[in-house]
């Protein structure tokens, strides 16, 4: 009987080893962005650069030598879009097809990365360039080496877990933020990459108070509230929970500075928008700086 039960607790011992040694348990660390963008604090961007510069003569939006070439003047984090190519390649593009951005025609996910490279980028004011659709990584590379923040729109024909994995395979997390539009993408993010900071969507306390429920932590917040001005009680509310706000005043609030001055933007500021996602980096980033 007494050597039964050493058997038996040998047994056990080498499971419980086994066990233990099949489940993974890597050191995560957070990104530097969690603790960078806090509402408590004031030396984060505050200026986000729309489609990383759009509406800027022989610069295109989603174009590395835009991004470049803003970079070069003022201090901001730059919104990007991801697509992927019929051979899983991930690019900057925004749009479904490349008709609108390119000298080409077509779906991005009809097209191989290396016919897409035949064409020529194309600025919003309809002059054709010399700079192509870039890879993903090669801005992650870029931003990595430069120390520039990319927040970072994944459209819909991509999964979130390939373009984390780019991220990963960049170890670009420190300068890498996730867009997310809603509760359920919020969440899907943060299960898949805990350790990055996400850009959530709160426009209203409402869409906040779900937030909440969802056990996001509000650590790894950064609040878009829209592209209007909310109440003021949700600027509060976010700050009181150190989260930083973004407001995007792209389109009707740019506008709206270029037709009355741009000391609106200082005013939006002080209301409680600590991040302007705008398609006037230049002009926004002198108004409030």
């Amino acid at each position: 009987m007494k050597q039964y039960f050493i058997i038996l607790f040998v047994l056990i011992s080498l499971g419980c080893k086994q066990s233990k040694e099949s489940i993974p348990t890597p050191d995560i660390q957070p990104s530097k962005l969690i603790a960078l963008f806090k509402a408590s604090k004031s030396d984060f961007p505050n200026i986000s650069v729309h489609r990383g510069g759009k509406g800027l003569v022989n610069y295109p939006e989603n174009c590395l030598e835009t991004l470049q070439f803003v970079s070069d003047s003022i201090v901001a984090i730059y919104e990007v879009d991801v697509a992927q190519t019929k051979d899983n390649q991930l690019v900057l593009l925004h749009d479904k097809s490349i008709d609108r951005t390119t000298t080409g025609s077509g779906k991005v996910v009809d097209l191989t990365y290396s016919e897409l490279k035949q064409f020529y980028l194309v600025d919003d004011h309809g002059n054709e360039t010399d700079f192509k659709i870039p890879l993903f990584a090669d801005v992650l590379s870029w931003s990595k080496k430069n120390n520039v923040i990319l927040t970072i729109d994944i459209k819909r024909s991509v999964r979130p877990e390939v373009v984390i994995e780019a991220i990963r395979k960049a170890e670009a997390e420190d300068i890498s933020i996730i867009i997310t539009y809603d509760v359920d993408q919020a969440i899907n993010a943060y299960n898949l990459a805990p350790d990055l900071l996400l850009s959530v969507s709160a426009r209203n306390n409402d869409e906040f108070e779900r937030l909440l429920n969802a056990k996001i932590p509000t650590e790894n917040m950064l609040a878009f509230t829209g592209t209007r001005l909310s109440d003021a009680s949700l600027y509060k509310r976010l700050h009181d929970n150190n989260i930083v706000c973004m407001l995007g005043t792209l389109g009707n609030l740019d506008r709206s500075a270029q037709a009355n001055g741009d000391e609106l933007y200082i005013e939006w500021k002080e209301k409680g928008a600590d991040i302007m996602a705008t398609d006037r980096p230049f002009e926004a980033y002198k108004a409030i700086n």
